[in-house]
């Protein structure tokens, strides 16, 4: 495999509108495009990490500061032959998942071009087209997000995720409930929010009927997931507690969740996030892929990483225009159909990065060539 040369960009966007969760509001996107170049091919990546360390430990600084030093510097050193080679080279280093997933990503992307395949196909995905649900943030009242509800299911979302948080959960979840009925595919994801102190209030969701509560308990727990699962009808998912299948092992083992949400950025990329879908698959865990606000490019990686057979729940790669006025991949992340998208059949991630797009955008960037 030809690398010759890696460019990182830092690109600041506007949502279309706010998005709050748990760990707060955010107006913009702050992230890093990764493009790697060899044999008259590139190959792109996005960051997902954010601007401030809520999520995880990372950010766009960080992760900007961990590629220059580390990660360039170690990816032209080695020789690198298939894209599985990255997760491999990078494992030395510690955690910095959302670093490594960005570079590694564009490697596989790159790759798909110079052989001339897709990327889903190099995956091993099995789909033509992938069912997606979408994320609603908590806004200011109820019925801001009964409107945003009813919107989404106009528009054919497969799924309904809100955004919950105490003081704002079994009352959103309710009226939801009450205006759309109990046949709305409608799951609650927490980000943290809650201790175990909490758990009748948890209890009081079972009587809803939701596809699953997502990661209720602390970002690092799988012990008192456990025990809170026991005490649950509705499944419980795991998503930050998530970093690699031997996590998923552990998790499942314990009995910490009934499902599994799989993120690239935050398991260290493509590699690492089949070694959990096959773990997943293996002891009966149906996953789904998880969303960032990403932009074009990380969206095409979360649609063909979906085409995988276990990602059997619709995941949160809603389309573009959810959260851009203008993206940065040609065409535009776009349903094909109410609530589908089209995995790409072209070389690579399948969609064109429109580099005056990205100008508009970047904030700062560097080069590196290979010696």
């Amino acid at each position: 495999m030809i690398i010759e040369r890696v460019r990182l960009q830092q690109l600041k966007v506007a949502y279309k509108a706010p998005f709050e969760t748990s760990f707060g509001r955010s107006e913009e996107k702050d992230f890093i495009l990764v493009s790697v170049y060899g044999d008259g091919a590139i190959g792109y990546g996005e960051s997902v990490a954010m601007s401030h360390p809520v999520y995880n430990e990372e950010t766009s600084g960080t992760v900007w500061y961990m590629l220059e030093n580390f990660l360039i510097p170690k990816l032209f050193a080695s020789d690198v032959t298939e894209p599985e080679d990255v997760s491999r080279l990078f494992a030395p280093i510690r955690r910095n998942y959302m670093a490594k997933a960005a570079i590694e990503e564009a490697v596989w992307d790159l790759h798909c071009k110079q052989q001339g395949i897709s990327l889903a196909s190099r995956l091993g995905g099995v789909k033509q087209t992938i069912d997606v649900g979408v994320s609603i943030g908590i806004e200011a009242t109820v019925e801001q997000v009964l409107q945003n509800v009813e919107r989404f299911l106009a528009e054919g979302y497969k799924k309904i995720k809100v955004k919950i948080k105490p003081g704002f959960d079994i009352q959103v979840i309710e009226a939801i409930r009450k205006r759309f009925g109990s046949d709305v595919p409608l799951m609650a994801d927490a980000n943290s929010a809650y201790t175990l102190e909490q758990a009748d209030l948890l209890k009081e969701l079972d009587s809803y009927g939701l596809m699953m509560i997502e990661q209720p308990l602390a970002h690092d727990d799988i012990i008192d997931h456990a025990k809170l699962q026991k005490q649950l009808k509705t499944p419980i998912c795991l998503d930050e507690s998530i970093h690699s299948a031997e996590d998923a092992r552990k998790a499942i083992e314990l009995g910490s969740c009934k499902i599994i949400n799989i993120k690239l950025g935050r398991v260290g990329g493509h590699a690492e996030s089949k070694k959990i879908h096959d773990v997943c698959e293996r002891h009966g865990i149906p996953v789904w892929c998880g969303g960032m606000l990403e932009m074009g490019v990380g969206r095409a990686h979360n649609i063909a990483l979906t085409s995988l057979s276990n990602f059997t729940i619709p995941g949160d790669t809603s389309a573009s225009s959810r959260y851009w006025e203008q993206d940065i991949v040609e065409p535009s992340v776009a349903f094909i159909a109410p609530g589908m998208l089209a995995v790409p059949a072209g070389d690579g991630i399948g969609y064109e990065v429109n580099e005056r797009n990205v100008r508009n955008y970047v904030v700062r960037e560097a080069e590196w060539t290979s010696r």
